[in-house]
């Protein structure tokens, strides 16, 4: 994985609100019913008659180098050496060349295995540090051009 493909994916991470100030309050709303439009990502948060928050998802493309889907299971994990499946597509890229988690020495997913390296459903499997805490740790998947990202929540 190059400078420029983990550039995409914290600029992604960023965009998405998971990284950086205002993260937890993308949908914030207001009570007297405006529309908020939260970065690049293509979410919205209008308030209701209720004056509760809603969300919906509007089909916005991620920039190109940051395509591919990433989604680990079980998510949140609840056990060192637990066994996690990571799956998703690679948005037009090559196919899962690498799958990696953590930053430097601090891995958050161990002994890696690429299952099935299918651009349109990649499977791998790993498990899960026995030096990890509670907290949350970045998985990033490698697709041969296209990259992506998501969060790992551990409960150990």
């Amino acid at each position: 994985m190059n400078k420029r493909m983990i550039a995409a994916i914290a600029g992604t991470a960023l965009a998405a609100g998971v990284l950086g100030p205002g993260a937890p309050s993308a949908l914030a709303g207001d009570a007297t019913g405006t529309t908020s439009t939260v970065g690049t990502t293509g979410t919205t948060g209008t308030t209701g008659t209720t004056g509760r928050v809603t969300a919906e998802t509007v089909a916005a493309r991620p920039p190109k180098g940051a395509r591919a889907v990433v989604r680990v299971s079980p998510n949140p994990t609840a056990r060192r050496g637990q066994k996690v499946r990571i799956t998703g597509h690679c948005g037009g890229g090559r196919g899962l060349g690498a799958v990696l988690s953590g930053f430097g020495d601090r891995p958050v997913l161990e002994n890696v295995r690429i299952v099935d390296a299918d651009p349109k459903g990649f499977v791998a499997e790993a498990t899960l540090s026995r030096t990890i805490g509670n907290g949350v740790g970045p998985v990033f998947v490698d697709c041969g051009g296209e990259a992506g990202v998501t969060l790992l929540v551990t409960h150990v």
